[in-house]
C-alpha cells in the first residue's frame, strides 16, 4: 500500500512537470492589482506630505511596501501616459503624443502578453485612449474623459462586444463597486488575475462626492511657497501659459456654477453645500482686494481636488479590505500610481505638462507582500515607462526587447542593478493646446535639470539642491558652464537612445499648422535663455 501511494505522488510530480505552469490549475503566480488616478500629486498623499490631507489606505500600501520618491513621467498628460504604461515605449514610438490621439490598440502591450501567458486580466474605470481596449478578458469603461456623476461607459472584452450601459451615482464609488464586483463573482479563481482599477479623481473640475462636499469648510490649506511666483529670471513660456489659479480658473472649477447632469437629488445635496458658502463670497467680493481673492480661489480649489481624493482613498481602502478578507492579499501585488504630478498651487498654478518637479514627478507605491520589505524608501530614478516591464516580470513572462524601460522587479527586492539609470529624458508636444505650455524636452539627473523648449531657441537650466522651487534659471552662467556642459551631451546621447526623430511625428496638434522648427538637439554650449 505504501508503495503505491509512493507511485502515485511520484507520478504526480512528473505529470506537473510535464505540462507547463499555464495549465496547471490555481496558478500559484502573484496577482495584479495596478490602482491608477488621474492627476493626483505626492503633495495630496500623506505617505509623501502629510501637511494637506490624510490618505489612510494609499498609506497602506506604502507602509506594507515601497515608497518610490523620483518616479518620473515621460510625457505629464493623462492620454499620452496611458499609452506609455500600455507599451513601454515613449510617446513618439507608440504613437500617443497628445490627447485627442486615438491610441492604436493592434501594437503589442502588457495586457496582450499577461493574456497570452494564462493570466486573467481586466480594465476598470479610466481608459482614455479613444480607442477600445485590446487584451482585456474584461473592460467597464468610462465613455472619454467622463463626468464625475452618472457616468456612460462602455462594457465588453476580448469575447464580447463593447456595449454603452448608463450609471446613476458618483463615479468614484460606481468604479469602485464595479472592481469588487468583479474581484468578488466574475474572477476565475483557478488563474492569477491583472486588473487595472483606474479612477476619474481628481481630474479637473474636481467635483467632491456627496460624502466629501462640506469636508474641510472649516480647515484653511497651507498655501504653498511659490503661489505668488512671477517667473522672473525663467525662460518666456513660465510666463506666458494659461493656468494660473488667479486668471485661468473658470466657474465651474470654483463651483459658482453647478454641474449640469445632476439628478435632483444630487443637486439638493451639492446646493445645500455650495450656495450658503457662494452666498458669502459672491456678497464680500466687491470689497476684497485681488490678494484676497486669489487666496480665496485657492482654497475653494485646493479643498475640493483634496475631496475627491478623499473618495478615492476610501474605495482603495474598501478593496484592499476585500484583497485581506478573501485571502488574496498575500499573493497579490498592489501598485498604487497616477498618470503624472499636478501643481496646487505651486508656481499659482493648476494642472500639469511641465517638467517641473510637481508634474514630472507622479506617486508610486507597490507592495508585494513576502518580496518587499514593508516600509521601504527609493530614491532610484524609475519611471511609468517600467510599469509594463514589472507587470510582465512579476508574471514570469519575457520582456520584448522594443520596451524601452526596465522591470522594477530587482528595485523592489532590494537589489538595484549596478547599470540602473542616472538621467531621465522627458518630452511634451501638446502645443499649441490646452493651457499654453510650450513644447520641450530635457534631462535630469535628480540633482540638476536642463530643458529645451526647443520651437523658441529657450533654455532652462536649475539646480535642485539650491533651488529645489526652480525660480532660478541659472543656463549659460560661468559656474555652471561644467554641468551644463555634461547635460547637454547626455541630452544628445538620450535622445539618440530612445530613437527620438529630428522633427516632432505629425499629431492632431500640428496638422495644418506650416512653419514647425526642427528640434536642435546639439544646443550651443553657454546659450542663455531668453
Amino acid at each position: 500500500m505504501k508503495t503505491a501511494r509512493l507511485f502515485l505522488a511520484l507520478a504526480a510530480t512528473l505529470a506537473a512537470f510535464a505540462f507547463p505552469a499555464n495549465s496547471r490549475a490555481a496558478d500559484a503566480r502573484p496577482n495584479i492589482v495596478f490602482i491608477f488616478t488621474d492627476d493626483h500629486c505626492q503633495q495630496a498623499l500623506s505617505a509623501y506630505d502629510d501637511s494637506r490631507i490624510i490618505t489612510p489606505n494609499m498609506d497602506r500600501i506604502a507602509e506594507g511596501g515601497m515608497r518610490f520618491d523620483r518616479c518620473y513621467v515621460t510625457n505629464g498628460i493623462c492620454g499620452p501616459s496611458r499609452a506609455v504604461i500600455q507599451t513601454g515605449k515613449y510617446s513618439h514610438i507608440n504613437g500617443f503624443m497628445v490627447n485627442g490621439q486615438k491610441f492604436n490598440g493592434d501594437q503589442p502591450t502588457f495586457p496582450k502578453m499577461l493574456h497570452a501567458a494564462g493570466y486573467q486580466t481586466a480594465i476598470i474605470g479610466k481608459w482614455h485612449l479613444s480607442s477600445t481596449p485590446q487584451g482585456y478578458d474584461y473592460f467597464d469603461v468610462l465613455k472619454g474623459q467622463g463626468p464625475y456623476y452618472n457616468p456612460p461607459m462602455l462594457r465588453g472584452g476580448i469575447e464580447a462586444q463593447a456595449t454603452e450601459h448608463k450609471h446613476t451615482g458618483y463615479t468614484t464609488d460606481i468604479i469602485r463597486d464595479k472592481a469588487l464586483a468583479w474581484l468578488k463573482e466574475d474572477r476565475d479563481p483557478e488563474k492569477p488575475f491583472m486588473l487595472m482599477f483606474q479612477h476619474k479623481a481628481p481630474h479637473r473640475n474636481w467635483q467632491p462626492g456627496p460624502k466629501y462636499l462640506t469636508w474641510l469648510d472649516d480647515v484653511e490649506i497651507p498655501e504653498p511657497e511659490t503661489l505668488w511666483d512671477v517667473y522672473s529670471n525663467r525662460a518666456s513660456p513660465a510666463s506666458n501659459q494659461t493656468m494660473t489659479i488667479k486668471e485661468h480658473l473658470n466657474e465651474s472649477d470654483l463651483k459658482l456654477k453647478a454641474p449640469g447632469n445632476l439628478t435632483p437629488e444630487q443637486r439638493a445635496a451639492w446646493d445645500a453645500a455650495y450656495d450658503p458658502k457662494n452666498e458669502k463670497f459672491l456678497k464680500e467680493r466687491g470689497t476684497m482686494s485681488p490678494e484676497e481673492i486669489v487666496k480665496w480661489k485657492y482654497q475653494r480649489y485646493v479643498k475640493d481636488y483634496l475631496r475627491c481624493v478623499k473618495s478615492v482613498d476610501d474605495a482603495i481602502g474598501d478593496v484592499l479590505d476585500y484583497l485581506d478578507e478573501a485571502g488574496l492579499a498575500e499573493n497579490t501585488v498592489v501598485i498604487y500610481s497616477s498618470d503624472q504630478g499636478w501643481y496646487l498651487g505651486e508656481h499659482g498654478w493648476f494642472d500639469k505638462r511641465w517638467m517641473y518637479e510637481e508634474s514630472l514627478k507622479t506617486p508610486l507605491m507597490v507592495k508585494w507582500p513576502g518580496v518587499v520589505k514593508p516600509g521601504s524608501v527609493n530614491r532610484d530614478i524609475v519611471s511609468n515607462l517600467d510599469f509594463a516591464e514589472t507587470f510582465l516580470d512579476i508574471a514570469g513572462v519575457e520582456i520584448p526587447d522594443a520596451m524601452q524601460g526596465r522591470s522594477l522587479v530587482p528595485i523592489l527586492k532590494g537589489n538595484t542593478p549596478d547599470d540602473w539609470r542616472q538621467t531621465f529624458y522627458y518630452h511634451y508636444y501638446e502645443y499649441p493646446g490646452a493651457h499654453s505650455v510650450a513644447r520641450h524636452y530635457g534631462v535630469t539627473d535628480g540633482t540638476h535639470k536642463l530643458i529645451h523648449y526647443y520651437e523658441l531657441g529657450e533654455w532652462e537650466l536649475f539646480d535642485l539642491k539650491e533651488d529645489p522651487n526652480e525660480l532660478n534659471n541659472v543656463h549659460g552662467l560661468p559656474a555652471y558652464q561644467d554641468i551644463q556642459g555634461r547635460l547637454e551631451k547626455e541630452l544628445v546621447r538620450l535622445r539618440e537612445k530612445y530613437q527620438l526623430p529630428e522633427e516632432d511625428p505629425e499629431s492632431s496638434y500640428r496638422r495644418g499648422r506650416p512653419g514647425q522648427k526642427k528640434p536642435n538637439p546639439k544646443p550651443a554650449a553657454g546659450k542663455k535663455a531668453a
